[in-house]
């Protein structure tokens, strides 16, 4: 006879199977998918510029600007219509596009890259930022790009439950890459970027790094008991028996904080744990890590989520030397560089990791080179850089070892970067559009990533636990993820109305 718990969640099997055992998508298509997003956030940003009458970018002063600012600051209604038309234009054509319309995924991206062109290539005569506006035009992508690849992970934890969303886009099984593999990896890269480490403004030590890390500690330890409590589906295969994505946060906040290293050197001691942990799989240690069998210890029940913390670790320290070369200045200078600075080196960095993986890949890589080329004569400095880079990639996948998320390998390392540059280099343009502004719905969710990513897992297991998901019809799953971002984002302008932040990490 099942136990009390078990009825919370009886389709508890069903689902665990509904996850397991995928392959993923291609390369290819995961590239334009997630350019399509991101261009979504830009045509949004770019619209209110090009708007005519009194209202537009044009016509508004900063005095203006700051006026409106502190008026709205008061105004709850004008938080929250400004969310409502930025889930309209932003989230809920995302949410069709990783949907119901992932079968027309190339189709949009061409559509969307005749749309971003149109934007740009009319306006982008003559116009130049100085160097403060092109500092503040810098710190706006960056938020920009933080929110989006946090959105879309808080969106697809949910949707994945729902038969409407492809299973190419999951995690998956051991090798190969889905939408999904991306999240843990894109929050980690997110917040290494622009951490303290890549400022060079701090140093914690090993104390302080444990004090702020037990809010992700208890968080981890409450999930374990939550998700036994009710009999919560747990796809083992991912982190472990006990492991969670809370616990490896904290493990690598800790281990970065064990050593106290200039930003320009936390980049050569990444790669060096990432090629010794590669080496390690090699040699054996990915057999042991994919397979099935579970001894009774705790490292052995847990060996995804412990090995793993390995190459996460390297991949934040690559980040955060990473971070310095892009966005600061000097070790100690927490200042921003300009966006054009930036732009350059985002675009040459993002066009050559994505030049690993596939014949199709290098070709159309080669055509974006070209397009930047147009668009800033400074980058071609950097073009002679490109062929060992791709050497690289390409011998890492087609001769080491395939993606696998599970393991955090060199090769998912690689595809993270990849995917995270190419959402920025894509927001970056933004700054070719005078008076270009950030969507409401950037600000909102840029104070609180981590508590909106609470807030979605959450809503998420209520989901779960009061419907049976599998047998949802698309109707009522769209609705459901509908419903679900539009209380996200509610959520966030009221925090941010009231001023509320939650961060740990």
């Amino acid at each position: 006879m099942d136990s009390p718990a078990s009825t919370f969640n009886p389709n508890k099997r069903l689902k665990e199977e509904f996850v397991s055992n995928l392959k993923g998508a291609s390369m290819m298509e995961l590239f334009l998918l997630i350019t399509t997003l991101s261009m979504l956030l830009f045509l949004r940003s770019v619209y209110s510029s090009t708007k005519k009458g009194p209202n537009s970018a044009e016509a508004l002063s900063k005095k203006d600007d700051a006026i409106k600012a502190v008026v709205c600051k008061k105004n709850m209604g004008s938080y929250l219509a400004a969310a409502t038309l930025d889930v309209l234009c932003i989230v809920f054509p995302a949410i069709l596009c990783v949907t119901i319309l992932a079968d027309w995924t190339y189709i949009n991206a061409v559509v969307m890259t005749l749309l971003v062109v149109f934007f740009i290539l009319p306006r982008r005569s003559g116009f130049s930022v100085s160097q403060e506006e092109g500092a503040r035009s810098l710190r706006t992508n960056i938020s920009a790009y933080r929110v989006a690849m946090n959105f879309l992970t808080c969106v697809c934890i949910l949707a994945v439950d729902f038969k409407i969303f492809p299973r190419r886009y999951a995690k998956t099984e051991t090798y190969g890459t889905g939408l999904m593999d991306i999240g843990v990896g894109s929050f980690i890269v997110a917040n290494a970027l622009v951490s303290r480490q890549a400022r060079g403004i701090a140093k914690m030590n090993l104390r302080n790094a444990i004090s702020s890390t037990c809010p992700l500690i208890v968080l981890g330890f409450a999930r374990i008991f939550f998700t036994s409590s009710v009999d919560y589906q747990v796809h083992v295969g991912e982190y472990g028996v006990h492991w969670n994505f809370f616990f490896t946060l904290a493990a690598v906040a800790i281990l970065t904080s064990m050593i106290n290293l200039p930003p320009s050197y936390c980049g050569i001691l990444g790669w060096f744990i990432l090629v010794v942990y590669e080496v390690s799989l090699l040699l054996g240690l990915n057999e042991y890590l994919i397979s099935n069998e579970r001894g009774h210890d705790i490292i052995s029940k847990n060996k995804e989520g412990i090995f793993s913390i390995f190459g996460y670790w390297g991949m934040y320290l690559v980040c955060v030397q990473l971070g310095n070369y892009l966005f600061f200045g000097k070790p100690g200078d927490a200042v921003l560089r300009t966006n054009d600075w930036a732009r350059i080196r985002v675009w040459i960095i993002c066009l050559l990791f994505w030049s690993d993986f596939q014949l199709w890949s290098i070709l159309l890589s080669n055509f974006l080179m070209y397009a930047v080329l147009l668009l800033s004569a400074d980058i071609s400095k950097l073009v002679a850089s490109s062929s060992c880079c791709r050497l690289l990639t390409v011998f890492l996948d087609r001769h080491v070892e395939r993606v696998s998320r599970r393991m955090c390998n060199l090769a998912y390392v690689t595809i993270v970067l990849a995917m995270n540059l190419q959402v920025f280099a894509v927001l970056t343009l933004a700054d070719y559009v005078p008076g270009y502004k950030v969507a409401a719905l950037i600000e909102f969710f840029d104070r609180n990533l981590l508590g909106s990513f609470l807030l979605a897992n959450v809503l998420t297991g209520m989901v779960n636990l009061s419907m049976d998901t599998l047998s949802a019809s698309p109707f009522v799953a769209l609705a459901i993820l509908f419903g679900y971002a539009y209380i996200l984002s509610i959520a966030a302008a009221v925090a941010h109305f009231y001023g509320i932040r939650l961060k740990f990490w």
